[in-house]
């Protein structure tokens, strides 16, 4: 690293934990990020303002006045321009070294099975639990590993899927396709501003650890929180030999 990247990333540099090895591995990864709404916008400024060297931007949406209650990318000056561009340039602008892909469509199939191929991380922050399921095939496809994150009114969740250990549960193991679940979503339901910055956060967070190998992720242990309480549950996922996305793994 040269002199600007040492005083740039000194912060993390004076963890005994994180060596310029780990920023090296930060500066050589890819990560896509599936939404670029309340979960995604906390997730990509803190990947970016890291140093991930490459981060894919998805999201077919474009800003909106109620977003910048808690979408913290956007402002008042973006209502109206695309998603992913408005987060683009502002990544940029946090860190001008990293490149930064947009992708302003709705992602299918097969697009998410070429993204999570050539992805190092892939980090849920959609809201809806097709795109999740969509997104969860792909990965265990392709052995990515993934960092599944929700909020909606005043509680959120984040967990670890990381297809790459043959021990580690999928999407599907804890929430069947085919199972009844309610679909809350903002738009209807409502979201506390800060549980998105939260989760989202903590998305950032699991997605460093497994790109540079530092600290325990949460693979196979879901962690959920009520910011009402501010209290917090952890509870232990197993993966399901007969799931019928991941049992051929």
């Amino acid at each position: 690293m040269d002199d600007q990247q040492l005083l740039r990333y000194s912060r993390h540099l004076l963890l005994a934990e994180w060596s310029e090895e780990a920023q090296a591995k930060c500066a050589a990864a890819h990560a896509v990020i599936v939404g670029v709404g309340g979960l995604g916008s906390p997730a990509a400024h803190f990947l970016a303002a890291t140093g991930v060297g490459s981060i894919t931007l998805c999201d077919s949406d474009e800003v909106d006045l109620t977003n910048l209650q808690r979408q913290m990318l956007y402002t008042a000056a973006d209502v109206g321009k695309r998603k992913v561009a408005a987060a683009r340039d502002r990544l940029l602008a946090v860190n001008p070294t990293i490149a930064v892909h947009a992708r302003d469509e709705r992602m299918d199939d097969a697009a998410l099975n070429d993204l999570a191929r050539a992805a190092d991380v892939v980090l849920d922050c959609t809201d809806n639990y097709k795109t999740r399921h969509a997104i969860n095939r792909a990965c265990v496809a392709a052995r990515a590993p993934l960092v599944s994150g929700a909020a909606i009114r005043f509680d959120g969740q984040v967990t670890v899927f990381d297809l790459r250990d043959g021990e580690s549960p999928c999407y599907h193991c804890l929430f069947g396709e085919n199972e009844s679940l309610e679909e809350a979503r903002c738009a209807t339901m409502g979201v506390f501003a800060p549980m998105v910055g939260i989760i989202g956060t903590m998305q950032a967070a699991e997605a460093l650890k497994i790109l540079t190998d530092v600290g325990e992720p949460l693979t196979g242990r879901l962690l959920m929180v009520d910011a009402l309480t501010m209290h917090w549950q952890q509870i232990k996922i197993k993966r399901n030999r007969k799931c019928a996305v991941c049992a051929d793994r």
